[in-house]
């Protein structure tokens, strides 16, 4: 595998690009989604099933795909980077970013020395067993997406210094965990969630960043992409399939 070597400039130049979450951890759903004409595939290690082993062949899925995988880790810590990216991961979803501080550990994790802390192996899935190590190492920096996920008060009164930060790429605002922090829980078209939506997008704008949302109603999908927001995911595989079995059941009942 390769990594793109536009697909990073295309999210930072604001470009609408379509993407799903996918959290039933199979293989198989990466496989769909992917080919199903996504630009982008979140594959969830936060609050989706299965470990590592799971995750490896789920990007050996996305790989049969022209989507580009993005996973996301279940905490901001150095070796969970180190993990995900080797297997072969394009971008590393973060959740709970509060801080530029934070966001800076992030965009080290992501990245070798002398940019920054990755543990450097060239045997790996990301460098083609060794075969692509030098082309990646030299190139990666520019070319793997980092993704930090707004989830609360204290996130978005940084939103400006988060985005300042070099190789925070996306903005991405999680909706459900936001909503519950502010006390204004699934309150998701309210004027105060919307003006923070629009704060956050702004912020994005204003330091040549990309602002993504995850939505879970086809009908808030052009609100959002008036309010600037173009890294823009709608629902994910287990609802998609829970949804599908209930309108089958409803037709059979």
């Amino acid at each position: 595998m390769k990594l793109s070597p536009d697909f990073r400039r295309r999210v930072l130049a604001r470009e609408w690009l379509a993407g799903t979450f996918l959290n039933l951890g199979s293989p198989m759903t990466v496989e769909i989604a992917g080919l199903a004409g996504f630009d982008w595939i979140l594959i969830d290690h936060e609050h989706g099933p299965g470990g590592q082993d799971v995750l490896l062949h789920q990007l050996h899925a996305a790989a049969a795909t022209p989507a580009f995988p993005v996973v996301r880790i279940a905490q901001n810590e150095t070796a969970r980077f180190k993990r995900v990216l080797d297997m072969g991961a394009s971008g590393v979803m973060v959740p709970y970013v509060n801080t530029a501080a934070e966001a800076r550990a992030a965009v080290a994790a992501m990245r070798y020395p002398p940019h920054g802390v990755r543990g450097v192996a060239k045997f790996n899935r990301g460098a083609g067993f060794g075969g692509d190590f030098e082309e990646y190492y030299a190139h990666s920096h520019e070319r793997l997406l980092t993704v930090m996920q707004i989830e609360t008060p204290e996130a978005v009164a940084n939103i400006d210094a988060i985005a300042a930060v070099d190789g925070a790429d996306v903005l991405f605002v999680g909706p459900t965990d936001l909503s519950y922090n502010l006390g204004i829980r699934d309150q998701l078209e309210s004027a105060q969630f919307t003006d923070i939506l629009r704060r956050v997008s702004n912020a994005a704008q204003r330091h040549g960043k990309s602002a993504g949302i995850l939505v879970h109603n086809a009908a808030l999908v052009p609100g959002m992409r008036e309010l600037g927001y173009t890294f823009t995911a709608l629902g994910s595989d287990g609802g998609a399939v829970r949804a599908g079995l209930l309108g089958f059941l409803g037709a059979l009942r």
